[in-house]
């Protein structure tokens, strides 16, 4: 099995500096949040990040969907360091001076894209019992162009040093353009393209965007919620998860020569993965209740786990074994943060 090497994995999205604190019903209710939820900040949102800040103990990450992915996708793997690329949009400021040392330290190679008309992104994640509500200010995260950063050559050139790439479904929001040039690089060259569903209102609202990149899609990733979401917009008429998987599965496809996977995750129910023509069912790992400190993450955590092994080519059962894997030690602890080192064999 080939080692994996500097820059072999590719992203880009909403780089976010994450706020997490723990906060009560009143909380919520104010801002109008569910206690299980992503959602983008609207105006009424605004005093929450001030809020937050003052009245709770907050701790901040390097956040954003696909950065955490490819940032567990590096601890998984350890060495060599700066196995994946990052690309994102961040403001010229504290936050974002912030953000690039939490990426350097977390040795992920973030190239960010730097402007100053927007502050640096950043989500609050509001944290109730074992639940948690995403507001997320995207902020500069929004500003991300195309012509002024994947186009120029130099980092054109790490696109094309990648074999894997993935992106959430957020980045849909900001440059459909840029997912749509590196998918059918992709696609071209025969490596494999990720997407996540990442959110409903993902399906519901950039249902267009997303449709023009699905045929490039070689693994596409997402929850049972956002799986319905996603069957429901597209005329499925089933809300069985597997039968879900096989139909996103057999949508049209460009590159052949792979067949489409779908992993769904389900929470604490085991995980619905297409191989072949099968749909098959992986249970999870076992955890106490008691030791769930903060489910924030877990998804974003399972694809990183899944990435690590997927860019070493092992076989797709051992590459959600590894998601499995991180997705356990992640929930056991206050976001998306992890050990010194894994412990997955």
């Amino acid at each position: 099995m080939p080692a994996a090497r500097q820059n072999v994995l590719f992203g880009m999205g909403n780089p976010l500096l994450d706020i997490s604190a723990v906060v009560d019903k009143d909380f919520l209710d104010k801002y109008g949040l569910k206690p299980n939820d992503q959602i983008l900040a609207e105006d009424k949102h605004k005093a929450l990040f001030e809020e937050i800040v003052k009245k709770s103990k907050v701790e901040y990450h390097a956040g954003g969907s696909t950065q955490n992915s490819v940032k567990i996708a590096q601890w998984m793997i350890q060495q060599p360091h700066k196995v994946a690329t990052f690309f994102g949009c961040i403001g010229k400021d504290k936050f974002g001076e912030i953000l690039k040392r939490k990426a350097d330290e977390a040795h992920v190679d973030a190239r960010y894209y730097e402007q100053s008309e927007e502050p640096t992104g950043t989500c609050a994640a509001c944290i109730t019992g074992d639940n948690r509500s995403l507001i997320a200010n995207l902020a500069a995260a929004n500003c991300y162009k195309k012509e002024k950063h994947l186009d120029l050559e130099d980092n054109w050139e790490l696109v094309e040093k990648a074999r894997v790439y993935y992106i959430a479904g957020f980045f849909l929001t900001v440059s459909p353009e840029s997912i749509l040039k590196v998918a059918r690089h992709a696609s071209e060259n025969n490596k494999i393209f990720g997407l996540n569903l990442s959110a409903p209102f993902i399906s519901q609202f950039f249902k267009e965007p997303m449709m023009k990149v699905m045929p490039y899609v070689d693994i596409l990733f997402g929850n049972e919620t956002e799986a319905a979401t996603f069957a429901r917009e597209q005329g499925f008429e089933t809300e069985d998860i597997k039968e879900i998987a096989k139909m996103a599965q057999s949508l049209p496809k460009v590159n052949a020569k792979r067949q489409r996977v779908v992993v769904f995750t389900q929470g604490s129910e085991e995980t619905v993965a297409t191989i072949g023509d099968k749909v098959m069912t992986f249970p999870v790992l076992d955890i106490d209740q008691s030791d769930i400190v903060d489910t924030n993450g877990a998804g974003d955590a399972f694809v990183g786990g899944f990435l690590s092994e997927l860019v070493q080519e092992r076989p797709l059962e051992q590459c959600i074994r590894a998601g499995h894997y991180a997705a356990n030690v992640i929930i056991r602890r206050v976001g998306c943060t992890f050990p010194d080192k894994p412990d997955f064999h």
